[in-house]
C-alpha cells in the first residue's frame, strides 16, 4: 500500500520509458451561437497542445476552470476530435485510422475515470453488467470468462463479489467510483484518464480512492493523466505536472520542480494561491478575469493578468523553451514565457512585484 503523505499519497519517482501517447500540435475549436440567432462563435478550447505520455508515467494537468484540461482528457479517450492535429500510440496516427480501427485501438488501449461516478454509470443496471459491458461491446471472451473477470475486477478495486448483483445507487459514492475505475480497467488498458476522479467524493474516502488508483498504477504498470483543481493532489500523485491556461500548455515540469523551480508566472500564481498544512495563503495577486475562449488576445494567452508582460507578450506568441538547469528537471522542464520568473526568486519577491507593476 502506498503510504499517505499530509492526507495526499506520494508518486513514485519517474522511470524513463518509451513514449506511449503523443499529442501534436492539436486544436480544438467549436462553434456555438452567441449574441444573436444568426451569430456563431468561434470556442478554442485548445490551441497548439503538445504532451507525450510515456509508459508507466503519471502526467498531472492543472489550470482554472475552463483552461482546457478535460477536452484535453477528452482527445486522449477518443471521445473528442481534434479540429487538427495528431494523436499518437505507440507510434501510430490513430487520427488517421477510420473510426473501427480507431474504436479498437484506443478502446483497448486507455481507459477513462470520469468526474461523477453517479451519472457516469448506468443506474438500471447491476453493477456486473456495469463491469461486463465493455468486454461484451468489444467481443472480448467467452460468457464463463467475462464473468471470471467481472470476479477479477471486483477483487481488484477493493469490492467484495456481493455488490456485483445491486444497482450503482445501492452503494456509497466511494464504492461507484471503485466501480468507475473498475469498468475502465475491464480490457486491461495501458493509459489510464481520471478527470476529477475525488471532486465528487466525500473528504474521508478521496484518499482512498487516490491511494487505490497509485497502487493499481504500480501493480498493473499503467500510464495515467491526472487531471484536478486540487494542484497540491496532482503534485504529489504525478511525475510530471502540466499548467495549461485559456487552452494552452504554458508549462511542463517534473513534479519536484514545481512550484519552487516554475519558471511561467503562471504556475507560480496558481500554486500560491493553494493552502498548505503548515503555512497559510499568501497568493501572488493577478488582476481581472480570464478572457473568453472565444477571443483570446494576442501573443501570450497570460498576458492581460501577468505583472511582467510588456509590448512583446501582445505582439508574439512565446516559443517553448527547455530549461537547462538540472535543479528543474532539464530537458524535461518546457515553458512558454518571454519574461521567465528568475532561478531562486521566492513567492514574497513575486507579490512584491506585482503589487508595485499594478
Amino acid at each position: 500500500m502506498t503510504a499517505i503523505e499530509d492526507g495526499v499519497p506520494a508518486a513514485s519517482p519517474a522511470v524513463a520509458a518509451p513514449t506511449l501517447a503523443q499529442l501534436e500540435d492539436i486544436h480544438v475549436v467549436y462553434r456555438a451561437r452567441s449574441g444573436g440567432l444568426l451569430r456563431r462563435d468561434h470556442v478554442y478550447a485548445l490551441t497548439g497542445a503538445d504532451l507525450s505520455v510515456a509508459a508507466g508515467q503519471t502526467v498531472g494537468i492543472v489550470g482554472e476552470s475552463g483552461c482546457g484540461k478535460s477536452t484535453l482528457a477528452k482527445v486522449l479517450v477518443g471521445l473528442q476530435r481534434p479540429t487538427s492535429g495528431t494523436v499518437r500510440f505507440d507510434g501510430r496516427d490513430v487520427t488517421a485510422m477510420s473510426r473501427s480501427q480507431r474504436r479498437r485501438t484506443i478502446g483497448k488501449t486507455v481507459g477513462m475515470v470520469f468526474q461523477d461516478p453517479s451519472t457516469a454509470l448506468n443506474r438500471r443496471l447491476p453493477i456486473r453488467q456495469v463491469l461486463r459491458d465493455p468486454l461484451d461491446v468489444h467481443g472480448v471472451g467467452t460468457g464463463r470468462e467475462r464473468e471470471a473477470r467481472v470476479r477479477e475486477l471486483l477483487d481488484l478495486v477493493g469490492l467484495p463479489a456481493s455488490v456485483a448483483d445491486v444497482l450503482p445507487s445501492q452503494v456509497s459514492g466511494g464504492q461507484r467510483q471503485r466501480v468507475a475505475i473498475g469498468r475502465a480497467l475491464a480490457l486491461q488498458p495501458r493509459l489510464l484518464i481520471a478527470d476529477e476522479p475525488t471532486s465528487a467524493l466525500d473528504v474521508s474516502v478521496r484518499a482512498q480512492i487516490l491511494n487505490l488508483l497509485l497502487d493499481l498504477k504500480q501493480q498493473l504498470g499503467l500510464a495515467m493523466v491526472f487531471v484536478s483543481h486540487d494542484i497540491q493532489t496532482v503534485r504529489r500523485m504525478s511525475d510530471r505536472v502540466v499548467t495549461m491556461y485559456l487552452g494552452r500548455i504554458v508549462e511542463q515540469a517534473p513534479a519536484h520542480a514545481v512550484p519552487a523551480h516554475a519558471r511561467h508566472p503562471y504556475t507560480r500564481a496558481l500554486f500560491s494561491a493553494t493552502p498548505g498544512l503548515l503555512s497559510p495563503i499568501d497568493p501572488i495577486p493577478l488582476v481581472g478575469p480570464v478572457p473568453p475562449a472565444t477571443h483570446p488576445p494576442s501573443g501570450c494567452p497570460f498576458r492581460t493578468r501577468c505583472w511582467r508582460a510588456d509590448d512583446r507578450c501582445a505582439e508574439q506568441l512565446p516559443g517553448t523553451t527547455d530549461d537547462p538547469t538540472e535543479v528543474s528537471g532539464g530537458a524535461d522542464h518546457q515553458y512558454r514565457c518571454h519574461h521567465p520568473v528568475e532561478a531562486g526568486t521566492t513567492d514574497l519577491d513575486l507579490i512584491s512585484q506585482a503589487q508595485e507593476r499594478r
